[in-house]
């Protein structure tokens, strides 16, 4: 497990690093410029801001401040919104991303791992069929269509719930679901071949043979080995559903980093941009890290190989 840790901490010093200097000089080749306003600033004005800002000083002198502020925690001050530093902006803004990622992991595995299970128990039948077919829906559907289809059915027409805002619990469900739909569909996928791939092994014949009943054998001895590539594909799906949930945000009016990172896109807000970026690549490397400790610890197999 030190070893683990130890080796992933070293690997994402010069992984991060990576990430921050592709960010930083893709922004800056990019065509467009911070206070490139639809009505033009004077050129005094314009150049009093960039040397507020440091974006008067050739680029490399900008890339070694920028990774100087970086190692000492400081994100920058948003070129955007005046007053705010990118970290404020991270503070307020995460939690709500990280609720409605929540929730949409909790709408994956409750409908996943069922699906998956079920889709297995009725091998060669025509139910697998079906299951199989909605999960291969699932992931062919993105979220900008699942979206507006939810909104129409269950807001408009039917009135259930709120089509915009993070006011009450209600407004989570249709979210949630939106963006927990396509990884449903996947850890279906993964649970049904892992539970297929199980049951062959030769201690589940031996399950069968003493007589317990197939209930038995797929829960109590099967599962938790065939759930071995959903723990797996945990780490991945985690990050994919807190960084994905950008266009679900701006689908749903949902007060969270999606509509700041979109709007600093837009407008080259630099720190915004870079801050989101870096911030994500952190959590990818954390979810991805507590996943491989997990299946660690359900497969002590693992750990001699870690070995």
């Amino acid at each position: 497990m030190h070893r683990l840790l130890i080796r992933r901490l070293l690997q994402a010093i010069p992984t991060l690093w990576l990430i921050a200097t592709a960010t930083f000089f893709l922004l800056r080749v990019a065509p467009g410029g911070p206070f490139d306003e639809e009505k033009p600033l004077s050129t005094e004005i314009k150049e009093q801001i960039e040397a507020h800002y440091g974006l008067d000083q050739p680029l490399y002198r900008q890339y070694f401040s920028y990774l100087g502020n970086l190692l000492q925690g400081d994100l920058g001050p948003s070129y955007k919104y005046p007053g705010w530093d990118v970290q404020e902006i991270l503070l307020q803004a995460f939690p709500v991303s990280f609720e409605l990622g929540c929730w949409a992991l909790l709408v994956a595995l409750v409908i996943g791992i069922p699906a998956g299970i079920l889709a297995a128990a009725l091998h060669h039948r025509h139910a697998e069929t079906g299951i199989m077919m909605a999960a291969t829906a699932g992931i062919c559907l993105p979220s900008f269509v699942v979206g507006p289809l939810l909104i129409l059915t269950f807001s408009l027409l039917l009135g259930w719930f709120n089509p915009l805002g993070w006011t009450y619990p209600a407004d989570r469900l249709l979210p949630a679901i939106t963006l927990g739909l396509l990884y449903a569909a996947y850890i279906a996928r993964l649970a049904r071949s892992g539970l297929l791939e199980v049951l062959t092994e030769d201690y589940i014949r031996t399950a069968h043979a003493k007589g317990l009943s197939q209930r038995k054998v797929l829960l109590g001895h099967a599962l938790r080995s065939a759930l071995d590539p959903v723990v797996a594909y945990l780490g991945p799906a985690a990050a994919g559903l807190v960084s994905g949930s950008f266009v679900v945000e701006t689908i749903f009016f949902i007060p969270g980093m999606g509509p700041f990172f979109v709007n600093g896109a837009l407008n080259r807000d630099y720190p915004v941009v870079m801050g989101t970026v870096l911030f994500y690549a952190v959590l990818i490397l954390l979810f991805n890290l507590i996943a491989d400790i997990l299946q660690m610890w359900m497969q002590p197999r693992t750990r001699h190989d870690e070995a």
